[in-house]
């Protein structure tokens, strides 16, 4: 099982908009490195960080999990889509999407939070320069991430957590 850091904005479609639709379609991937990872290293069950971004309190806002393989971005071929992309057709299309369903809404973590955890240091989103929408995250910064924003015993409970996710139950039992 791999994690991963996704980051939307808020506008567009937020926690709040996913617990509420249930799962997502993650389009408008326009980076080839974040279309990569979605194409070839997402699976199905993955975890995800629910990053809130381009807003006025940026940072990790929920969990959720990747509940679909990569398939292509159908806003790519939407001439009224601002994700639309003349250079791709459906025989030979450029951009990929996952879908992804909700887990839980947390505590909202900030970046600035985040960077007050020496064991976050090394994570692609507090590097400078970083603009990837989707960056890889590790068992160690998935579990801390979730104990801080309190997902761990707010979905599951301290004592029964789910087996899938044994870096979390890991965090919690050394906690």
């Amino acid at each position: 099982m791999n994690y991963w850091l996704m980051k939307s904005e808020p506008d567009d479609v937020g926690i709040d908009d996913l617990h509420r639709l249930g799962q997502v379609g993650w389009y408008g991937v326009r980076n080839y490195q974040a279309r990569n990872f979605m194409r070839d290293a997402m699976a199905v069950g993955d975890g995800v960080l629910f990053y809130h971004s381009s807003c006025a309190e940026p940072g990790v806002a929920g969990v959720a999990e990747v509940c679909s393989v990569a398939y292509p971005d159908p806003t790519q071929f939407d001439p009224e889509s601002k994700y639309y992309d003349p250079k791709s057709t459906p025989a030979a299309p450029r951009w990929q999407q996952v879908d992804v369903r909700f887990v839980a809404k947390g505590q909202l973590l900030s970046i600035d939070a985040m960077r007050s955890h020496p064991e976050l240091a090394g994570m692609r989103v507090l590097q400078r320069g970083n603009r990837l929408s989707i960056t890889p995250v590790t068992d160690n910064e998935w579990a801390v991430i979730k104990a801080l924003i309190g997902c761990c015993s707010r979905v599951w409970g301290s004592a029964s957590l789910p087996a899938c996710w044994p870096a979390c139950s890991a965090l919690v039992v050394a906690w």
